[in-house]
């Protein structure tokens, strides 16, 4: 049974990722153009974040998914099994891998920011500064992800193809101390550190929007909902939950488990490709949640967002791009009125008007 388990398990391996590169790397493309080039009634700040997530999780996808393990399980010898690949191949996943989890971690602190500080709304909400921040964070994430290159090492290995021992070069995890060193410092600052930021700041996020909607009346927080930017604020944080909450729920287990393999596991006797041994198991469903999580972004829009579905629908009728007058207004993070795009309706009771902001004219 446990021999059948393990091919069962092999099997589905050979088919889930291919299907994920299949489907994940359009969905993230399309999520991509759908952030930058519709109204998705979403913040200037949002876009940038979100698009270049999209992006990251894209690279995620090829050089970790399509590159790596798809061809693993396809073919018998992958180009990056020789020099220079071996050590290219690892920088590439690992800061593609850091980009996507620190863009999540930034977004988050910024909003929790922008909720608390106005000083901070003012610096954030400038877009300038938000491409900034993504181009540091990919940059930092990569030149962070060099010295993956440096634990792995091309060696030949006995295998047998077709009843046949062949030797043939494999790109393997070097045994060395440093090595184990560099991939517990990566697995926390790729896993662990995100988790636990993630979660701080979005209870933060939520303990201060509970706190805030105490200060208003029912009838306040009914006229500022409509189409201000601080329903738009509410609905970005709404997004950003779903999302952040998704990534802590597809990497924690990653993390446990790729913390058991390089401690108590770490060595160079243990059959990491032994399915009968239950950490082995646990170890490749693990990494099938968390690859799974570059591929969930566009479904989550569209399950939290109707704006984003609402967009959706105009591009899958071929309609043409929606011209909403109210959209103009959404160019900052912060402004609690608007009236946009609002017809007056009539009333038999009086209404009082105040007016700002007059000039003279002769």
């Amino acid at each position: 049974m446990e021999g059948a388990g393990s091919t069962v398990l092999v099997t589905f391996q050979r088919v889930y990722y291919p299907l994920l590169c299949v489907v994940g790397i359009p969905a993230n493309l399309f999520t991509f153009y759908m952030i930058c080039f519709r109204k998705c009634g979403m913040s200037d700040t949002a876009i940038i974040y979100l698009s270049c997530l999209a992006i990251m999780d894209t690279f995620y996808l090829v050089w970790v998914i399509l590159v790596d393990l798809t061809l693993t399980f396809w073919l018998l010898q992958p180009f990056w099994n020789s020099n220079p690949w071996c050590s290219i191949l690892g920088v590439l996943q690992y800061g593609s891998l850091y980009s996507s989890s620190w863009i999540v971690v930034v977004f988050t602190i910024e909003r929790h920011l922008v909720l608390r500080s106005t000083a901070a709304k003012q610096h954030f909400s400038q877009a300038q500064v938000t491409k900034l921040t993504c181009v540091a964070i990919v940059l930092v994430s990569h030149v962070v992800s060099v010295p993956l290159g440096w634990i792995n090492i091309v060696s030949p290995v006995n295998i047998t193809v077709d009843g046949h021992n062949v030797t043939l070069p494999r790109c393997r995890y070097r045994d060395e101390a440093y090595s184990t060193y560099i991939v517990l410092i990566t697995t926390f600052l790729s896993g662990g550190i995100p988790i636990v930021l993630v979660i701080i700041f979005n209870y933060l996020i939520g303990y201060h929007l509970c706190r805030a909607s105490n200060l208003f009346t029912k009838e306040e927080r009914r006229v500022m909902h409509g189409r201000s930017t601080r329903g738009m604020l509410r609905r970005t944080i709404l997004l950003l939950g779903t999302v952040s909450v998704t990534f802590v729920v597809l990497s924690l287990p990653r993390f446990v488990t790729y913390c058991i393999l390089r401690t108590k596991h770490n060595n160079e006797n243990f059959n990491r490709n032994d399915y009968n041994i239950p950490i082995n198991v646990a170890g490749d469903l693990a990494n099938m949640l968390q690859n799974l999580n570059s591929t969930t972004n566009f479904l989550l829009y569209c399950m939290v967002s109707r704006c984003f579905r609402r967009e959706l629908l105009q591009v899958a009728t071929c309609k043409a791009k929606a011209r909403d007058l109210g959209s103009v207004l959404t160019h900052t993070t912060m402004r609690v009125f608007s009236v946009a795009n609002h017809k007056a309706l009539p009333s038999a009771e009086p209404v009082t008007v105040v007016l700002t902001n007059l000039k003279l004219t002769e």
